[in-house]
């Protein structure tokens, strides 16, 4: 049995890829902020018979990362998912906002890689890494750039990093989602009235991404032993020519 610790993963994509991980028979690690969200998930997970450990932690904490990938019986690998995302004009974006994103996203993936990569490579240990980017880091959109910017470094980090590592047996992929009308992006992106039917309209298969699509990519990229470096987009052909969500103009109208 191995054993994977998913950031973000009390809720949406990370839980779901948590999910499959632990049906696939894995330990999995959870890690967030809330106490609270991280009790719930961590007792679904076990009503259906996954191990489960939880772990408060704000991944803009280097030592705090650190200690807990250290301070674990075992792992395998990691599923970088933590994020921070909200629609903003980048004229009215002010610099908190631009970093707070950038911290969690780019940062967060940075400390977690290297303090499991440390470890591994210490331990003489293979492992693996999955990066939870999106189609808008090589697409751009609007009133995201922040979260964009972030994305963009997390697939360059990918890549150099997929290089660095592989003569140690870590693997490194990113995988890049489509649409998951989760809770909190329902929230952030289908406030707009219309946006959903746009979205949809503009996805060749014709319907959103269900979580456990996303998180049998995922799963297959952990355990997929000859690939290290790859972006592996799962959108139903949303990013084909656009950017992944239709994000309204500060007039309203859909660009």
């Amino acid at each position: 049995m191995s054993s994977y610790l998913i950031t973000g993963g009390s809720a949406g994509i990370g839980f779901a890829i948590a999910q499959r991980l632990g049906r696939n028979g894995h330990e999995v690690v959870l890690a967030a902020r809330t106490a609270q969200r991280l009790d719930r998930a961590a007792e679904e997970l076990r009503a259906e018979g996954i191990t489960v450990r939880t772990a408060v932690l704000d991944v803009r904490h280097p030592e705090a990362v650190a200690d807990l990938i250290d301070g674990l019986p075992r792992i395998d690998g990691l599923v970088n998912n933590a994020a921070g995302n909200f629609a903003c004009p980048t004229v009215d974006l002010s610099p908190g906002g631009f970093r707070a994103v950038v911290e969690i996203s780019l940062y967060g993936t940075f400390y977690a890689s290297q303090a499991l990569a440390r470890r591994l490579i210490r331990e003489g240990r293979p492992g693996a890494i999955v990066n939870i980017v999106a189609t808008y880091a090589w697409t751009g959109a609007p009133a995201v750039a922040h979260s964009a910017a972030a994305k963009g470094g997390m697939v360059a980090f990918t890549k150099s990093v997929a290089r660095e590592w592989g003569p140690h047996g870590i693997r490194v992929n990113a995988l890049a989602p489509g649409f998951v009308p989760t809770e909190s992006a329902t929230a952030n992106i289908l406030s707009d009235e219309g946006a959903q039917q746009r979205m949809r309209d503009a996805i060749p298969l014709g319907r959103f991404a269900e979580a456990d699509e996303i998180a049998a990519a995922a799963a297959h990229l952990l355990t997929a032993g000859y690939t290290t470096g790859a972006v592996l987009t799962v959108d139903g052909g949303r990013s084909l020519g656009a950017a992944m969500h239709a994000a309204p103009s500060p007039q309203g109208a859909t660009p």
